[in-house]
Order: C-alpha cells, then structure tokens, then sequence
C-alpha cells in the first residue's frame, strides 16, 4: 500500500497501525463465522490506546489521535486489513459515524455525556434509521416513528429494524417524525436516547451473514419512549440534513475499511498463486490467473483513487464529497466484492472452506451492496444529479449537443 503527499504524523500513524493490525490485531481473530468476544475486544483497545493508534478520526481533545477527513483513509485501510480492526481502534460502524456527527452536531454538554465514553470506547452506541416496511428503508421520506411534544421534552413511539450494534449499545441516536411546534418546522429530528430509558426494548435479532459489527442488527421498538428537551440532537426539524452530515461519511468509512479486507484477500491469493504448482508451475505463471489478479489491482486501485478524491470533497466541499460519496460506495462495494471473490476462485476449494477466511471474507463485503442505501437506489440518485446538472448547463447557455446532424447530399 503507497500513500503519497501524507503529512509526517499522518505516515507515522499509519505506519504504526500497520504494524498493531498486523503483529497484535490478526492473532486475535475469531474463528472465521464467530464474533469477537467482548474481552478480547476490551484487550485489543487497551492495547491500541498504548500504542497510541486508538479512534484516528477522534479529535484529540476527546482522546483520539486527530487525523483530519481527509486523511482517514490510509489509516482506516490498515485498520481493515483485518476485520476486527475497526473495533479494536473504536472506528468501526456504526460507533465511527455516530462520533463524528456527535462531534459536528452535538452540545458541549451532550459530547460529554455520549461522546467522550464512545470515543473512550467505555460504551458503544446504534443508529435508529431503518423501520420495517412501510418505513424508512431506501426512502427516508417513508420515516413512520414519531416524536410527539410534552412538558419537557418528547414522546417518541415507533419501531425500527436493522438497529446495527443495538444489542449491548448505551445510546441510540433515533430519527423519528415531529410536527411544526414551537417555530420549528415540521420534518425529522435526531433524539440521543439512552438504551436503559424504560420506553426502548431491543427486539427480534435479524441473523445477517456478515458478523463484525457488534451488537448485531435486531429490531428496536419505542413505546411512549421520554426524551428530554436537552436530548435533541442538533435543532428540531433537522434531522434530515443531520443524516446527510453523517452518512456520507459513513459511506465512505465502509469503503475504507472493507479495501483494506480486500488488500488482504489479495494478499493470501497472491501468497497461494506463488507457491501452489499446477500444470508444471506456479499459478501465478498461468494467463487466466495473471487475469484475475490484474483485474484485482486494478479495483483495488480504482477504488483508493475514488476514496482519495471523495476524502477530499468531504474536507473542501461537505455537499459534493456527499454526493460523490454514492459513487464511491456503488463504485467500491462491488469492486471489494470482486477482489474478494477471485481470490476465493484462486485458492480453490480452500477458498470455500474454513481453513481460510476468505469465505467469511465475502460474507462481510457482500451486504456492502445494501447497507447505506443500496447500489440501485444510490445509482438513480447518481443519474438524477447527472442529468439535472447537464439540463442546468444547458439553459445556462451550454450548447445542446443531442440532435443528429442531418447530412446535406452526396450519393448513397
């Protein structure tokens, strides 16, 4: 892995992530289908805290190392090559996103109350978004829970579904429907709720393929769930800008840490394709594996550059790297899934077995595809900005150029 232009600290960091990940990180993996345990996780941050790697994407003055948006890909790429290296830095979804909008978003108050014990890694948190259908799902418009106003603060009732992390979470962060009140329009509004309030039951677990985010991805339900006033989120009204904050981040973070897993899909195809002789010698020797690992390198490739380019907008231009941020996650979900996927096909039948990872591997990436929005529906969000930008081109003056030009005689 080559990062250019990377400031000292930022080169440093990285370089001595990837030694954790790689020298304490890996040794610790869980048999491929199981989850971490709780006190391995416990082991591994406190080793990370010594070593000085723990939460990158943290502002220092909440115990983390610093790393500005920008520069959390090389860092979060280390952090993946192993899948249990998010949890062990405290990067991992959906703790990571909550963090960082908790640290744009919420009152100085409210950062000491949820913030500094997640980013401590004390306490983990979940995000209520998702409902079963009708609800919010690819559509957030579609958001059915709602927040009713009371002396002091807000009933929220609802139900949601794919709470990922709720099981064993200290708060959640829930969207939920309010009414215009209080010279606040009506919209969505973010409640910090605390997973102990006596109006939230974690419910039915969804049994998911992928197991690396902890506390699972259950149903959540909230009945006449009290929250204070001081538990808002940002202003009333807003949720759905501060979703916007949160989530394209949060797209591109998965697409950090799953290329890392996919650089270490390569890695064990690469290390099989040396040694493995077939035909007289070496796989790697053979023209139809040579395709297969060039078209790895290059997704892998083409998926950093992306992310790269993506890191930047996010820094400079918080609305375009969002929305640059659903091509990068179309664009890098599928590519990891591919990356991962040819390895599998290089190592054969130990590549579907579980004497290798690679098979957990793919059960990691592939719900990439839905998770965050899926692929379908970020692709027609890509190609209605594409085409309300190029109809605002054109009667901006742009020339139109989608009539054909009529040919004037000559023979047939």
């Amino acid at each position: 892995m080559t990062f250019t232009h990377l400031p000292p600290e930022v080169a440093d960091l990285r370089e001595r992530t990837r030694r954790f990940v790689r020298d304490i990180v890996i040794d610790a993996e869980p048999a491929p289908g199981e989850r971490l345990d709780q006190a391995t996780r416990d082991r591994l941050q406190a080793a990370a805290k010594d070593a000085g790697v723990f939460a990158p994407h943290v502002p220092k003055e909440y115990g983390g190392q610093g790393v500005p948006i920008e520069h959390w890909s090389p860092i979060l790429q280390e952090a993946g090559y192993s899948p249990i290296g998010p949890s062990a830095l405290n990067c991992m979804a959906p703790d990571e996103g909550n963090m960082h909008m908790l640290n744009l978003v919420a009152t100085e108050e409210q950062k000491k109350r949820y913030l500094v014990p997640l980013a401590a890694g004390d306490i983990r948190s979940c995000f209520g978004m998702t409902e079963p259908h009708p609800g919010a799902g690819s559509d957030p418009a579609a958001l059915r829970t709602k927040g009713s106003r009371t002396s002091g603060g807000w009933v929220v009732n609802g139900h949601k579904r794919f709470t990922s992390g709720a099981v064993g979470a200290g708060f959640c962060i829930v969207m939920a429907r309010t009414p215009a009140v209080d010279g606040f329009a009506e919209g969505a509004t973010m409640f910090l709720v605390d997973m102990a309030n006596p109006g939230v039951r974690v419910g039915e677990a969804i049994h998911t393929v992928d197991r690396s985010i902890d506390g699972g991805h259950p149903h959540l339900y909230l009945q006449d769930c009290f929250v204070p006033d001081d538990c808002v989120l940002g202003e009333v009204g807003l949720g759905f800008r501060y979703a916007q904050v949160r989530l394209g981040p949060a797209r591109l973070t998965h697409c950090m840490r799953w290329l890392g897993l996919a650089r270490r899909a390569l890695d064990i195809a690469l290390d099989r394709a040396g040694r493995r002789e077939l035909f007289g010698g070496p796989i790697d020797s053979l023209g139809l594996a040579q395709h297969l690992i060039a078209e790895s390198v290059i997704d892998i490739e083409t998926s950093d550059a992306i992310i790269t380019k993506t890191s930047a907008l996010l820094h400079t231009d918080p609305k375009a790297g969002s929305a640059m941020s659903s091509i990068a996650k179309v664009h890098c979900s599928e590519a990891i899934f591919g990356v991962v996927d040819r390895a599998v096909q290089i190592c054969g039948g130990d590549g579907v077995s579980d004497g290798l990872p690679l098979a957990q591997y793919l059960a990691e990436v592939r719900p990439f595809r839905i998770y965050d929005g899926p692929n379908e529906t970020h692709r027609w969000a890509i190609a209605r900005r594409a085409s309300a930008v190029r109809s605002a081109a054109v009667r901006a003056g742009e020339p139109y150029r989608g009539d054909a030009v009529v040919g004037q005689g000559g023979d047939a």
